[in-house]
């Protein structure tokens, strides 16, 4: 008999927990990396399978790894676009998360416009981010919208808020869980593993360019991508998260020009 794990907020918003459910079976129907299953939802209320949690091994973080590129390789519709034929409210922890996937040449407009300008623009409001440092990074978003940085790569179906702890690690492996699941450039959600850490991170980055190479330099682009999850915690958490999101800003201006960009 399956256990059942409940999840319940009864201030949740329209959409809210319904959201995480199409997010989920999108990412499953992709048939690469484990997601956790989805029993039952409706407002308010999501009943997830239980999981036996276990110690995280190398092995398994290598499969990890490989297992997310054929998630990300599933693609998506173009960048922004929601999780199946979901079409209500999409969400990134407690923030609004825009599924507009129009009006966009090419991704970096996107990124800047519909993953980082609004949240930074959030924390700027509730003092978070301010000054020359606001000044710094809208100066970084000008070079993403401009194209400069754009390297071709398709809209990949990302979970969009892989940070360690929406990764479980099991017996047979790690299963992902609350995702903000959406179409996006494969390397952000590499990059948000990396933000607050995960365990045995060089092999699931061995086992995803086994399975993916990457373009040359992908570890030099870790700080552009990370500008959407840090802008969305300065948003919502405030100036603790201000100096990694002006570092992450200043990296995005040293970076050389995308072949083509």
């Amino acid at each position: 008999m399956t256990r059942v794990h409940t999840k319940r907020r009864a201030d949740a918003p329209a959409g809210f927990f319904e959201a995480e459910a199409a997010g989920l079976r999108w990412l499953a129907e992709a048939g690469g990396a484990r997601v956790v299953e989805v029993l039952a939802v409706e407002p308010g209320r999501i009943d997830l399978a239980a999981l036996a949690i276990d110690r995280p091994t190398a092995l398994h973080a290598r499969a990890l790894g490989g297992d997310l590129a054929v998630t990300h390789d599933a693609g998506a519709r173009a960048f922004g676009v929601p999780p199946g034929d979901w079409a209500g409210p999409t969400f990134i922890g407690n923030q609004r998360l825009s599924t507009r996937t129009e009006g966009w040449p090419a991704w970096g407009a996107f990124y800047c416009a519909e993953r980082v300008v609004p949240y930074a623009e959030r924390a700027a409001e509730r003092g978070a981010i301010g000054g020359s440092d606001l000044r710094l990074l809208r100066e970084a978003c000008d070079r993403l919208a401009s194209g400069d940085l754009d390297d071709g790569e398709p809209a990949a179906r990302l979970h969009g808020d892989l940070w360690n702890g929406n990764v479980q690690w099991t017996a047979d492996g790690a299963v992902l869980i609350d995702p903000a699941a959406s179409g996006g450039h494969r390397e952000t959600d590499l990059a948000m593993l990396a933000l607050f850490g995960c365990p045995h991170l060089a092999e699931v980055y061995a086992g995803y360019r086994a399975q993916h190479p990457l373009r040359p330099g992908w570890e030099d682009r870790i700080g552009l991508h990370q500008l959407h999850p840090l802008a969305v915690h300065a948003a919502s958490h405030g100036p603790t998260y201000a100096p990694p999101l002006v570092a992450a800003a200043r990296s995005v201006l040293d970076l050389p020009a995308a072949p083509g960009g």
